[in-house]
């Protein structure tokens, strides 16, 4: 049995909180409520673990999102950023937050994160366009 510290469960904890923080970022691309009301209403609905951790990335996101969106645009050599689904936007918007403003999460876990989420959530061109678009932003930067 592994103890409540133990990698395993961080790893768990981890992929658990930056799946919250997808729905939540991609709830929120649709200017429907604001974002305090999305995360009063994931408190309320129990629909997954809300945590301070997953509030705060969030927050993190959302006050960054337009920073986030010009380098997903600069760094898109095949689709303009209207062009990207939202799906796609919400996962490089969580990558890209963490490599450039979280200095706990190295940058290749991010990306390997980003392609688990969009392998799970986008469709298989869109994997390829996340990990072409992370891989462009960190080649340049």
């Amino acid at each position: 049995m592994s103890s409540p510290e133990s990698p395993e469960n961080q790893i768990s904890q981890n992929k658990h909180d930056r799946e919250a923080v997808f729905y939540l970022v991609f709830e929120s691309l649709f200017n429907i409520n604001t974002p305090r009301e999305i995360i009063d209403t994931a408190y309320a609905a129990d629909n997954f673990d809300m945590n301070e951790a997953i509030e705060k990335k969030f927050l993190g996101i959302v006050e960054n999102g337009e920073k986030l969106d010009e380098i997903i645009a600069s760094a898109s050599e095949k689709r303009t950023f209207v062009r990207v689904p939202k799906v796609s936007v919400a996962i490089l918007r969580i990558a890209l937050y963490e490599i450039t403003e979280d200095n706990s999460i190295h940058e290749n876990i991010s990306v390997s994160e980003a392609v688990r989420l969009a392998e799970d959530f986008a469709s298989d061109a869109d994997v390829k366009f996340i990990n072409g678009v992370l891989g462009n932003y960190l080649r340049t930067r």
